[in-house]
């Protein structure tokens, strides 16, 4: 069941993220860099630092790294996005976690950016991080979970309210390879791939996004709440847009814009 079950996950996220790197910077890109900076802090980077950004979407967070005097390089399991972060001049190539194209100990930091949520194998993933980074070296990666994240509560009542039901062929991680969206449970993540020094902290903050703008990532089945909405027929499709934009009145400013509560988890070790 896990080997059968890890690779529908994976596949459907190859699937997923295939040809999306624009709909993904146009939308919730803005949304994963906010943590960037903490990353980045927890993971030691600094002037010099040989670090690996994986994961890296757009590029977001090997350009922080560059901006601080880093020596930074890059890697995702999508071309597109592959491309995107190499016209922003990110040294970015396709890489597929478990299995990453590096030797052993090449790097002194590892940052991955929302990466374990859409990785099949999270305890394999972080044990090729350990793999690939020095003695000493440090991990830091960001998770979704620890509290509310307002944004996706309001796309899945638009679903609830427009009657959407999820169809049974929707990837699930397997059971045996899940872990718990807390402060320990990421810790224990990192622990259990033979880390140290683990730590584990909340970060909250309010993202600011037009309606049409939230709206965008998910119609273009982006995430979980995309795959939701993209598997319904168009006329429930319609119905979710409507009930979507009934929703966002109770989180729009007197601007015209969602202020939108999240939180993700950020956790940090180092190789003992």
């Amino acid at each position: 069941m896990t080997i059968d079950a890890t690779q529908n996950f994976d596949a459907a996220e190859r699937e997923m993220w295939d040809g999306a790197a624009e709909a993904y910077a146009g939308s919730f890109a803005r949304l994963c860099a906010h943590p960037v900076e903490g990353l980045l802090d927890a993971a030691g980077v600094r002037q010099g630092t040989h670090v690996l950004d994986v994961g890296t979407g757009t590029g977001a967070a090997a350009l922080a790294a560059l901006g601080r005097g880093a020596r930074a390089v890059a890697v995702d399991a999508d071309a597109g996005m592959v491309g995107t972060a190499r016209r922003r001049g990110v040294d970015a190539r396709v890489g597929v976690l478990p299995e990453l194209p590096f030797p052993d100990g090449e790097f002194d930091a590892l940052v991955g950016n929302f990466v374990l949520n859409h990785v099949g194998r999270p305890r394999a993933a972080l044990a090729e991080a350990r793999r690939v980074l020095r003695p000493a070296g440090r991990v830091a990666v960001t998770v979704w979970g620890g509290g509310r994240n307002v944004g996706m509560e309001l796309l899945g009542r638009a679903c609830e309210a427009a009657g959407a039901v999820a169809p049974a062929y929707l990837p699930r991680l397997d059971p045996d390879e899940d872990f718990e969206r807390t402060a320990d449970g990421v810790a224990g993540l990192l622990a259990g791939a033979g880390f140290g020094e683990v730590r584990c902290v909340g970060v909250g903050w309010a993202h600011r996004a037009d309606v049409e703008e939230w709206w965008s990532g998910a119609a273009a089945g982006i995430g979980s709440m995309g795959r939701l909405v993209t598997s319904q027929a168009p006329e429930t499709v319609v119905r979710i847009r409507r009930e979507y934009e009934r929703l966002a009145a109770e989180f729009t400013n007197g601007e015209g814009r969602l202020v939108l509560p999240c939180t993700a988890l950020l956790g940090s070790a180092a190789v003992r």
